[in-house]
């Protein structure tokens, strides 16, 4: 299992599931990630949180520990 958090910057990727339960899952769907989007990883700041991606066409940045509940292929 590659989760978000883990792929390297100027990958894109696809998300496959998004653990977590109840509103945490909500708040990262709410987003835009969900099942099937393609995610660009843009940057990373420099102590690795957050992480900004391009996602249906919009930048957004999501923290580390949201990172590892998104799954990815």
């Amino acid at each position: 299992m590659k989760t978000l958090r883990q792929v390297s910057i100027g990958d894109t990727v696809r998300v496959v599931k998004i653990h977590g339960q109840g509103a945490i899952k909500r708040r990262i769907m709410d987003m835009g990630i969900t099942k099937g989007v393609d995610v660009h990883i843009r940057k990373v700041a420099p102590l690795g949180d957050p992480i900004e991606v391009t996602v249906r066409g919009y930048e957004l940045s999501i923290r580390k520990a949201d990172a590892d509940m998104i799954e990815v292929e």
